[in-house]
């Protein structure tokens, strides 16, 4: 294959530079965005907090709402509203990250 670029434009040689550097751009942030979500998750199971972890921990419930209504530090408890309605749930920590120690379901 031989490639003449005496025969390539100026306008279609930065056209195709251009297009090619915007899209490794958009290569890298799409990375760089995906690697931090992945970072923010993992924090999330091992942060201070378990709010959020009541929410990755528990999918099936479909918690709309984490109140936290007792806190220790090795145990919190939260109030959540799932689809059956509101629940307690009591969180633990484990040695690296929270774990779901037990799920009550309240009546309304």
């Amino acid at each position: 294959m031989h490639l003449d670029f005496a025969f390539v434009s100026r306008f279609r040689a930065i056209h195709t530079m251009t297009w090619a550097l915007l899209l490794s751009c958009l290569i890298v942030a799409a990375a760089a965005t995906i690697g931090r979500a992945t970072v923010n998750l993992r924090g999330a199971l091992t942060a201070e907090d378990a709010s959020l972890a009541v929410m990755i921990l528990l999918p099936d419930e479909k918690i709309s709402d984490v109140k936290m209504i007792k806190a220790s530090s090795d145990t919190q408890e939260f109030l959540a509203e799932t689809k059956d309605g509101p629940k307690l749930i009591r969180m633990k920590r484990g040695e690296t990250q929270w774990f779901v120690q037990e799920m009550v379901t309240l009546r309304e």
